[in-house]
């Protein structure tokens, strides 16, 4: 908002000052949003990929949770996975 900018230039605040503290702090929220987002499809794509081939938590789940019947594992790491999703 160039509103912000030019009152916090009038309180004599430096381009440094103006970029760290007013602009940064009011884009704070969407990168950590970003941020957030990012870790949470990593996560999810990598649980897909163990599914068909790639190796993780995912493979680990369907190779001896499903496949084998062990109910035990099959629940702690979809445990896990909704954890770290």
């Amino acid at each position: 908002d160039k509103g912000i900018i030019e009152a916090a230039k009038s309180y004599g605040a430096s381009n440094i000052q103006i970029i760290f503290k007013v602009i940064f702090s009011e884009a704070l929220p969407a990168i950590i949003s970003g941020i957030t987002l990012t870790l949470i499809f990593t996560i999810g794509f990598s649980a897909l990929a163990g599914t068909v081939g790639g190796g993780g938590l995912g493979d680990v789940a369907i190779r001896y949770g499903y496949e084998r019947f062990n109910k035990e594992v099959m629940i702690q790491t979809v445990v896990i996975l909704l954890i770290l999703v």
